[in-house]
């Protein structure tokens, strides 16, 4: 089931997602896809072209969840310090917070359209929180 959704317009190709917390800045990256550290999730996307469409899902069966033709850049536990999920451009300039549940680990799967630069549409699910 879709909890939330964001359109963000990004200057630099990285839009960033996770903990509320400041992204740490040795997340870098490179020439990959997607980066992760404990708390984030950096995805290249497609800067100054159109608005980046982010969609959150809660893990479930239901027909109207994740697009099942995205590619998976990854697939993990992040740590949310607060049980809030924020969704932003590198450079700061927009943020959006989601309260998602209890703060702690979180089983997150994040699929973007069309890896590398290109991506334009990235979908979230989030499992629920480890024990």
């Amino acid at each position: 089931m879709q909890i939330a959704g964001v359109e963000v317009y990004v200057n630099h190709p990285v839009l960033r997602l996770g903990a509320t917390d400041w992204v740490p800045v040795s997340l870098d990256l490179g020439d990959a896809d997607a980066a992760s550290c404990d708390t984030h999730v950096a995805v290249r996307v497609r800067p100054q072209s159109d608005l980046i469409r982010v969609r959150i899902f809660r893990d479930s069966t239901d027909a109207s969840g994740p697009n099942p033709t995205f590619a998976t850049v990854f697939d993990g536990q992040l740590l949310l310090s607060d049980g809030r999920l924020a969704v932003g451009d590198v450079e700061g300039l927009t943020r959006f917070v989601r309260l998602i549940g209890d703060r702690g680990a979180w089983n997150v799967r994040v699929a973007v359209d069309k890896p590398g630069w290109e991506a334009r549409a990235i979908d979230v699910t989030l499992g629920w929180p480890s024990t």
